[in-house]
């Protein structure tokens, strides 16, 4: 039996805050009680909300990231981590006044057709925003770590299988190799 390498050990225990945070969204939601954010304030909550469900839609395979719990997942994380906290409140903020400077309104204020306008701007290389990046991010690692982003994905690790009979030979053909 080989033991795991110190980086192995690492990454690892890194994952570990991530687990414990889509946990408690998960918590969030089944709960059914509406959350009262911790770190975010009400006008930055509202503004996640809009931003996140941009970034992972809803669609025919599975909800959005606000019905699996991203925001949930973002406030537990700022909470969690008070380094990251000046850049998620600065970019929101940032956010806001690009789109008042454009439309004279907060981000969350104005039209569907306005949003997509300034995230168009931000989110493409080479104008991508530090902010939108780290959201997204953030976003992502939210969404495909709870329940539904696992479902969406089709995971089927963390089940017992009771026969292994290799890997099928339409998936071998595909992948060009043999065993």
């Amino acid at each position: 039996m080989t033991h795991p390498s110190r980086r192995e050990v690492l990454a690892w225990l890194a994952t570990l805050p991530l687990a414990q945070a889509a946990s408690a969204a998960e918590r969030a939601l089944r709960s059914g009680a509406p959350y009262t954010p911790k770190f975010f304030n009400a006008h930055e909550w509202r503004t996640v909300r809009v931003l996140v469900d941009y970034i992972i839609p809803r669609d025919e395979r599975s909800g959005s990231a606000t019905d699996a719990g991203v925001p949930e997942f973002m406030d537990f994380i700022m909470t969690d981590r008070p380094s990251e906290r000046l850049a998620m409140r600065g970019g929101l903020h940032w956010l806001d006044n690009r789109c008042r400077d454009q439309f004279s309104a907060a981000f969350a204020d104005c039209s569907p057709a306005q949003q997509t306008s300034v995230l168009d701007q931000i989110s493409t290389p080479p104008a991508s925003a530090e902010f939108f990046l780290m959201f997204r991010d953030l976003t992502a690692t939210g969404f495909w770590t709870s329940k539904m982003g696992v479902a969406d994905l089709r995971y089927v690790g963390n089940t017992v299988v009771h026969e292994w009979n290799g890997c099928p030979d339409a998936a071998l053909a595909k992948l060009g190799v043999s065993y």
